[in-house]
């Protein structure tokens, strides 16, 4: 069971991200009902019956400096509980626990010290964290709302986003960055555990068994698996499923061609996709790669998609 997003304590940055947030929300809210009520007011007691004849007002120096003052100081105090809180965020403390997240279409890689790759971020209880940000194509935002943290994941930056979780449970995590067709897909849990169970999870690690073919790791190293699935369903491009050896319909200056697929259609896709692209899907999508990689790369790729039959 996922919880309710609404949990105080879930993490150390809860309390100052709520109070920044309460303080806002109450200052808006008192001036959305002082506002409101004046307006009320004013359409009532200075209605046209009752004030047939407009009454040409002089300034008030006064009234000019009680709204200029008191909006001041009220940015201010908003500024203060926000800086304060945003303070904190940044301020990672030396024995956090490190781990790297890559966002890509559509998903999350949490990868822990040790090599060990997860799908869900799995977290000791009490133990200050620190995940470091990468996206392998496109801007993502890393979001776990029962935290109240939120950090974007940059192509070509490094960011981070620390806390300290609170409270063992399951909770959301989300991509807060509109980031192309299965955005609403990418999503993952944050599970809380206490350091036991975590060490032993964390321990349960064979590389050996859990090493992916070549290809495989390529593909998704660049992302690719975020455009072209592995299982024949639909995505931006066609599936790798099957797809080594058929005979496909594209779209060469405007007219239709018939391929099949064999290693220098695979090849010539990778390093100029845009050359022969296949009918019903998208066009000037995909970049070319022949630069990003070598030719045992390439290699790589074409001898894997053959495997999917």
């Amino acid at each position: 069971m996922i919880y309710l997003q609404i949990f105080s304590g879930a993490s150390n940055m809860v309390e100052g991200v709520d109070r920044s947030f309460m303080v806002i929300f109450s200052i808006s809210l008192f001036f959305l009902m002082g506002i409101t009520a004046t307006m009320i007011y004013f359409i009532v007691r200075y209605r046209k019956t009752r004030n047939p004849k407009a009454t040409q007002i002089d300034g008030s120096n006064t009234l000019e400096i009680i709204w200029t003052v008191v909006p001041l100081i009220l940015v201010m105090v908003m500024f203060f509980y926000g800086y304060r809180g945003y303070v904190i965020m940044r301020e990672v403390p030396e024995d956090a626990m490190n781990i790297k997240v890559n966002g890509y279409m559509w998903d999350w890689d949490f990868e822990y010290e040790n090599g060990k790759v997860s799908k869900d971020l799995y977290l000791p209880i009490n133990k200050p964290v620190k995940l470091n940000l990468y996206s392998l194509d496109v801007i993502h935002s890393l979001y776990i709302p029962a935290f109240r943290v939120k950090e974007d994941a940059v192509p070509g930056k490094e960011n981070y986003m620390w806390f300290t979780a609170q409270l063992e449970g399951e909770y959301e995590v989300l991509c807060a960055e509109y980031c192309g067709l299965r955005h609403s897909y990418m999503e993952a849990k944050a599970v809380v555990i206490p350091q036991e169970k975590f060490d032993t999870w964390l321990a349960d690690y064979h590389p050996e068994l859990n090493k992916d073919p070549r290809g495989l790791e390529i593909l998704k190293a660049n992302a690719c698996t975020g455009c072209h699935s592995l299982d024949g369903s639909k995505l931006v491009g066609p599936s790798f499923k099957g797809i080594f050896g058929i005979q496909r319909i594209v779209l060469v200056a405007g007219k239709e061609k018939t391929v099949t697929v064999d290693e220098d259609y695979l090849l010539k896709s990778i390093k100029e996709p845009n050359a022969e692209v296949v009918k019903d899907y998208p066009a000037n999508v995909m970049q070319s790669y022949s630069k990003v990689l070598t030719n045992e790369d390439m290699g790589e790729i074409v001898t894997y998609i053959k495997t999917l039959k």
